[in-house]
Formats: structure tokens, sequence, C-alpha cells
């Protein structure tokens, strides 16, 4: 089956609002084995989007059409679709009884064009609308399926997976399946990553690999068609493996949803140990990310922002005397700022920020100088002179995420350290109680 994702409404073409529907409904469309040959975005116009309509059935078996399924004049979408089909609208009698519901509960006069969420295309299968008004409509030809869904995502989404998706394998059930796996590296480049993958990637058939560059880190999408879901796994499995065997050194987690930050907290949980951070540069930023993570409160009980030199002297308790000395932008003040806050947060774990964000230089240091410093509560205090480029923005975030590796490769660290002592310790307890049962065997 060919598939095609018609967007509609013209705030997409004005970049007003991002196109993220495409993105969620070519995965689920792929892992459904259905193939997206098509995505167009086109605007609140009738005629233009009948003409779509109509160059869309020349070459795809499936259209999915998002947006436009509410009660304002712009939203045309099922009248149009409704009219290409020689259809009327009709009122879906829950869709209705939902409304009148909604409008009741939060005490709203309810206007005529509202009807218009509750109605679908006659002979068309309704799909309810679980965090919305709108329903969408399953509609099926001979030939072709239309499947209207409404624009936001937190409508969109719930509503394909829970009414579209079970339509669409129930009606085309596929022989062959698409299995995907989703790699993240960070510490290289794109180019880099390509280069190091070349003879893999020129070479491949089934599976494939995908490099996908994102803010600061690179991403890699393994994805197999496959009839045999075990084969196919262990198809992915030994292309992983020949993938990490060369640049296994940067790689840090699996999923779409995946993050640095998340895999520092998941890694701390595990750990049961907490950190802390004083920022200056990044003013709060790295603290932001850990903040975003759920669970979070687990393994972070606070921190500091310390931008100017009075509030890294009054707030962490550094000596003026070293600040004056060093400066602020100095390997100095960074390792006082991490021993500092740790210190005062009793944590395990502290890392700190100070350099230049730009686009100006401070103390004689051009912009994009950046000290990041970790102390441990072992004693140990790392720390590390970076150079980022680009704006002010960049510089910042590159700071964070280099922040977040920092920790992490720690934190394995210590994991491999002590899964080594633990090795150690057992081969002496093995051989020492060998060597006692020999004397006693002597004896």
């Amino acid at each position: 089956m060919k598939s095609e994702i018609i967007a509609v409404g013209t705030e997409l073409l004005l970049g007003q609002v991002v196109n993220t529907n495409a993105t969620f409904l070519s995965e689920q469309l792929a892992d459904l084995g259905i193939d997206v040959y098509y995505q167009t975005v086109v605007g609140d116009n009738p005629d233009r989007l009948e003409s779509l309509l109509q160059l869309a059935e020349t070459r795809s078996d499936l259209i999915i059409l998002c947006g436009g399924l509410g009660p304002t004049e712009d939203d045309l979408t099922k009248e149009v679709t409704a009219k290409h089909l020689g259809e009327e609208l009709i009122q879906n009698t829950e869709g209705y009884k939902k409304l009148l519901a909604f409008f009741e509960t939060t005490k709203r006069k309810m206007t005529e064009n509202n009807l218009q969420q509750s109605q679908i295309i006659d002979g068309g299968i309704a799909l309810p609308n679980r965090t919305g008004l709108a329903l969408g409509t399953f509609y099926q030809t001979a030939d072709h399926v239309y499947l209207l869904l409404p624009g936001p995502p937190s409508e969109l989404k719930p509503m394909f997976i829970e009414q579209a998706r079970p339509l669409l394998e129930q009606n085309f059930p596929s022989e062959e399946m698409l299995i995907s796996k989703v790699l993240r590296f960070y510490g290289i480049g794109e180019s880099q990553l390509v280069t190091e993958l070349k003879d893999l990637i020129e070479t491949q058939i089934n599976p494939t690999i995908a490099p996908y560059a994102k803010p600061n880190e690179v991403t890699l999408r393994l994805t197999v068609k496959t009839k045999d879901k075990h084969a196919g796994n262990q198809a992915l499995l030994v292309l992983e493996e020949k993938v990490l065997a060369r640049v296994g050194e940067y790689f840090y987690g699996y999923g779409d949803d995946n993050s640095l930050p998340k895999v520092v907290v998941e890694l701390l949980k595990e750990r049961n140990q907490t950190i802390t951070a004083a920022e200056s540069l990044t003013a709060g930023a790295f603290q932001s990310a850990l903040g975003e993570i759920s669970g979070v409160s687990q393994v972070f009980p606070g921190g500091f922002i310390t931008y100017s030199l009075e509030t890294k002297a009054e707030f962490l308790h550094i000596d003026d005397a070293l600040l004056k000395q060093h400066g602020t932008v100095s390997q100095e003040c960074a390792e006082q700022m991490a021993i500092q806050a740790r210190n005062l947060a009793k944590t395990d774990y502290a890392i700190s920020f100070t350099g230049v964000a730009g686009p100006d230089t401070l103390e004689g240091q051009p912009a994009g100088t950046v000290w990041i410093a970790v102390a441990t509560s072992e004693g140990e205090v790392i720390s590390q002179k970076y150079q980022f480029t680009r704006d002010r923005s960049h510089i910042r975030n590159s700071a964070v995420m280099q922040g977040f590796d920092l920790i992490r490769r720690q934190l394995l660290r210590k994991n491999k350290c002590e899964y080594l002592f633990g090795f150690f310790l057992l081969f002496v307890i093995k051989n020492d109680m060998i060597s006692t049962m020999k004397c006693r065997t002597d004896l």
C-alpha cells in the first residue's frame, strides 16, 4: 500500500506551526509496513485542496488528511473531501452528545458552527476524539482509503493509535513489517560518523542505516523489513554490533525520546547517588534540563546560579583572593565552584560551568571559552577547558550537553571500576579457598 500525508492549514505554510504530525504518522505507517511516498502541505483553500486530492488519487492508495476539522470558516477539510467523494456530511450521534455535554459542563454557549466538529462523511466510520471534540473519519472506496484526522498533535496521536491504526491493521494486513532501532551518539559529528560507517552505508540493502544530525548530537536509525519479527531483530542486533564496534565510544542510549539528561538521571538513580550544579555562563540551563526529567527530585536537591564574581564569593564561599588572582574564567574558579557546591549541597557529585558565552570577550578570553569541572564525594576533581563556536545560545547549549556527557562518563567509569574490583575480590577469595583446600589435603 502506498500512502500520502496531506497537512491542511495556512499556519503551516507561514511557519507559525511546525508540522510534527507528518513525522509521527510516517513512523506509525512504517511500523505497519505501509510506505509513505509523499508529504504535502496545503493552505486553507478549497480549490487547491481539491486539486491535491485529485493528484493524490493518481499515486497513492491511502490518503491521510491532517487538520481542518474544527468549527471555523477556514476548517474546510471535511467539506471539500466530502464534495470530492460525492458524499454529504452527516451528524454523528455520539459525537453530538459529547459536544452538548462539553458546553453544558463548561457553561458556555454553543454556536451553530460548533456542529461541524461532530460531523463525518456519510458512508465513513466515525473516529472518536478522546482529547478533543472534532471527529475523524475513515472512508473507503474500491480504490482508495481516506483518513481524516484533527490537526492538534494532542488529538491526532491518540486518535490514530486508538482508532485509525486498528482499522488499518484489520483492513490491510501486511505480511512484512518494518522494525527500527534508534541509536544516539554524543561527541561525534554527522560527517565523522558517516565516514566511520561509510562502507556499511554504501553497501546497505536490508537492514538500512539512516543518520540524522540533531543539535549537539547525532542519531542513527537502523531499520529492517522482515516477515519474521525474531529474524528481523537478530539482523538489527548484528548491524548494531558492527556500528558500535567502530563508534561505540560515542554511543549513549537508545530511542527517539531519550536524551543525555535522562540517561544521567537514570544512572544516578541506579546508584542511589545525588548531584548538584554551580552555573555561571549557563545560568541554570543544566539544572533546568535536569528538571525536565521525571523523578529527578530523587537525585537532585538543588543547585546554584552564580553569574558574577560577587555571587561566586557570597553564595559558594569561594575565596575572593582566588577569584581576583585567576579570574572567573579559569580552571581554578571552575574547580572551586564544583567543590564548594558539593560541600554545601552534600551531594555525591557536583558540576560547575564558567566561561564566556559571548559575543564579547571576558577577562581576555574569547567567546566560546568554557571551563567545566566535576567534584566527587571521594575528593576527586576533574576539569576540562573547551572552545565552542557559533552564537551565544549554541555555546551555552553545547556546554550543558558536554557537562551531562562528563557526568555520564564518570558514572560509567565508576560502575566499571566497581565491577572490576568486585571481580578481583572474587578471584582472590576463590584462589585463597583453593589454596586452603590444598593445604588441608596435604595435611
